[in-house]
């Protein structure tokens, strides 16, 4: 067993002042974290609780929802306001887990959680770039069936495993962040970095930066939407390909639309490309499935994974068919 400390902080400026030590990290539930460290996988010298962060789900004055970090998942698939005004939300989360991990993973750790890559999990036997850098990548040439379409690199290719993110990703979620230096806030969309030649380096915070809290804007489109997860058994296994989907229909035609993809590429994927080709055109299949060839034009499939690219390609357009019918 490696040593570590252990510390609970009692809201975010005690937690700033805690985990400002060379080696520390903030733990939510720990149902990643957690597991990492048993597989040596991670090593922190110190831990710091943060379930004391806020755990509140509130109105915005803009009217949009403030989620605090430490909300657990199972409360906010089950918020009201979650279920008829974000439903694709509420069904990404219940998609995500058990319903024992819902009640113990934070929302703030659901956005940090690390890929299920099984080279990655292999700290004995394989190489990985994201687990050592500049080691090697054995699932590029090795068995890579759950693996990244989109945005990966010769020196990555794993996917995010978040179900949630995909649907924040759709929604324009905006994600706080507070630090010794002040506090600041971005895009869900810019949270989570591309492999590149640094897949070690997953997200955009600086060291000891924290999750405080996830901001959801007042989208009137997102209360006609759904998430769909495509994966291999129906008990809680990983994405092959999910689709977070919100339409807007009027006369026939779309009027505005958000979708994101899971299960395809190294960060939940914004579908900015399919976006840009549906706005305007007609809500029908054919523009459905040519908006997923233009997303999907730049993918990259690899030996075991290129049924990837049709599955995305009809699970985009089949969720944008069903809530095209029931809009109409």
């Amino acid at each position: 067993m490696t040593p570590f400390t252990f510390a609970r902080a009692d809201d975010a400026d005690h937690a700033l002042r805690l985990g400002g030590a060379s080696g520390t990290r903030f733990l939510g539930g720990g149902t990643n974290l957690v597991d990492l460290m048993r597989e040596t996988i991670e090593r922190p010298q110190g831990l710091v609780d943060v379930t004391g962060l806020s755990a509140a789900i509130e109105e915005t004055p803009s009217g949009g929802l403030l989620i605090g970090a430490a909300a657990r998942n199972s409360s906010l698939a089950e918020h009201r306001a979650v279920r008829t005004r974000y439903p694709m939300l509420a069904r990404a989360i219940l998609a995500g887990a058990s319903a024992q991990i819902r009640n113990m993973a934070t929302v703030g750790g659901n956005l940090l959680q690390r890929t299920r890559c099984t080279y990655f999990y292999d700290n004995a036997g394989s190489r990985c770039n994201k687990r050592q850098p500049s080691e090697g990548c054995d699932a590029i040439d090795g068995f890579n069936r759950i693996h990244a379409i989109l945005g990966a690199s010769q020196a990555c290719v794993a996917t995010h495993p978040s179900d949630m993110c995909v649907a924040l990703a759709a929604l324009d979620a905006t994600v706080h962040l507070s630090s010794t230096g002040g506090t600041r806030t971005l895009p869900l969309t810019d949270l989570h970095r591309l492999p590149g030649d640094e897949p070690h380096v997953e997200t955009v915070l600086a060291p000891g930066e924290l999750i405080t809290a996830i901001e959801l804007p007042a989208l009137p489109l997102a209360a006609h939407s759904t998430y769909r997860k495509v994966r291999d058994r129906a008990s809680y296994a990983f994405a092959l390909v999910s689709v977070a989907a919100a339409l807007e229909v009027r006369d026939g035609r779309v009027a505005d639309v958000r979708l994101a993809l899971g299960g395809v590429a190294h960060r939940p994927w914004r579908a900015w490309a399919a976006e840009e080709a549906l706005k305007g055109g007609p809500a029908t299949e054919t523009a459905f499935r040519a908006a997923a060839e233009a997303e999907l034009a730049a993918a990259r499939p690899l030996r075991d994974n290129g049924f990837k690219v049709e599955l995305a390609a009809r699970t985009i357009t089949a969720v944008l068919a069903e809530l095209a019918g029931a809009d109409a």
